[in-house]
């Protein structure tokens, strides 16, 4: 059985010690969905949101999401973001896929990160939208890839 790493011998949460870790590249790749009427994503398309362009801003708080990560992830730590983009997919008829890339140099993963720029995003887009639509769906956030570190690769099947 793995023994979980933020827990010490008495059951208490704790944040982990990376002081001795080695720095290495590590990359993470999250994706997430926001479903909403055809109608909502046309609008979205053309840019006629009263709020504004609903993707540049759901951009712009991925990125800053990411940067905050440690603000709101209790025992996550504070690291040093080499890169943080965060791409949409308006492709399809009545959703927003949405994939969030952090990258850093350091002692632990980025994984974090990437989910909650992903999270956010998607959150965003729901906020600048709900005007028009307010049964939007947020679904499938999860962890697509992570690069680095002692674990190794991890690649969603």
């Amino acid at each position: 059985m793995m023994e979980l790493s933020h827990v010490n011998s008495s059951g208490e949460a704790r944040m982990v010690d990376i002081g001795k870790k080695a720095d290495t590249v590590r990359e993470a790749v999250a994706r997430g969905t926001v479903v909403m009427k055809p109608g909502t994503l046309e609008q979205v398309k053309a840019n006629t949101l009263k709020k504004g362009d609903v993707l540049a801003v759901a951009r712009i708080a991925g990125i800053v999401a990411a940067k905050k990560t440690s603000d709101l992830i209790p025992l996550c730590h504070t690291i040093l973001i080499d890169e943080v983009a965060v791409e949409f997919d308006v492709s399809g008829e009545d959703c927003i896929g949405i994939t969030a890339r952090a990258k850093s140099t350091g002692k632990t993963g980025v994984e974090m990160e990437a989910l909650v720029a992903a999270s956010v995003s998607a959150l965003t887009i729901y906020d600048m939208c709900k005007a028009v639509d307010k049964g939007m769906t947020i679904k499938e956030i999860y962890l697509e890839s992570k690069t680095g570190g002692k674990s190794g690769t991890y690649r969603r099947k």
